[in-house]
Formats: structure tokens, sequence, C-alpha cells
């Protein structure tokens, strides 16, 4: 895929905001009360130390969930779309459960089928971002290029780098 979402842990305040939102858009009756006992979040607020951390399905390149499914259910549009996952073809087999290495696969609520995150495919389509970056208020999640976000990150890496083999030379 080439783009994908980041997330600043510093700056997530655990509001739950990108749960709240991806029910919303996943909704039949796109109303918050009914919503959120209607579908079940695609992206999950954890904890871990002093941080929350929104998670949600990475889209692997080569999925593992897509390999093992065996109804086909899992799958991608194209090699650059999503993986989604076909809700009339899923047969809560929970094989996707047990493979996939971050844990973005969680039952439905009524435990006859699976769901994960699909990057708001609909909302992709018409231009848009994910439901849960577009409403984060403080902007823990992004939407990014994926080979813009990795030069980013190389760039940074090196700077901290020299800084730090600057600041070595000074102490000598």
């Amino acid at each position: 895929m080439s783009k994908i979402i980041v997330i600043d842990i510093e700056e997530c305040m655990a509001c739950r905001t990108c749960e709240i939102e991806c029910s919303l858009v996943h909704s039949k009756s796109n109303t918050l009360e009914e919503a959120l006992n209607e579908v079940e979040p695609r992206v999950n607020v954890e904890g871990a130390q002093e941080f929350a951390v929104p998670m949600q399905c990475r889209h692997c390149e080569n999925a593992p969930c897509i390999k093992i499914c065996p109804t086909h259910a899992i799958r991608r549009e194209n090699p650059d779309s999503p993986v989604l996952i076909d809700q009339e073809r899923c047969i809560g087999c929970n094989f996707c459960l047990a493979v996939c290495p971050f844990g973005s696969i969680s039952p439905s609520y009524d435990g006859h089928r699976v769901v994960k995150c699909d990057l708001c495919f609909d909302r992709l389509n018409a231009g848009q971002e994910p439901a849960c970056v577009s409403g984060c208020p403080t902007g823990a999640l992004k939407f990014v290029e994926a080979e813009q976000y990795a030069h980013g990150k190389r760039t940074e890496t090196a700077e901290e780098l020299v800084s730090s083999i600057q600041q070595n030379k000074s102490k000598k």
C-alpha cells in the first residue's frame, strides 16, 4: 500500500474518538448511540506502559490472514488496496485471528464472523481519509505516504546519529 496510518503515541490522549468514529462510519444507523452497540470498532486503543496506542490492521503486503482464510473471504481488490473481509463469505473460523501478528482481527459481537480495519475503504474511494484519522482531535493518527514517512524516519535517525557523535567528540 502506498499510504499507511502512523501513530504519534506522545500525542494520543486515550480519548477513544478513533474507536467511536470507526464504529459510526461502519454502522448502518449512522447514529452515535446505536453505532456503539451495532458494530465493533476496527481500531482499538490499548494501554502500554504510560502510553495509549491506537492499534489497527497494518494491511501487510504478504498478509497471513489472506493466505489462511479457507473461504477466501479475506482479500485485496488490487495490490495497492487495503486487506478487506467479505462478511458474506466469512464463516468465523478464527484462523485469521491466530495468524495476525498484530492482533488486529477481532471476533464480531455475534461471534459468527471477524472484523478488522478496512481503512474506511468507501471513504478512500471518495478521496477521504479513514474516519479514525480525520476524527482524531490531537492529530495522533495520520494517513501518510509510506515512502515519504520512511524517508522522514531515516533523516531523523541520521540527524540523531550525527548529534550523538558530535556530543561525544565535544566531551573528549
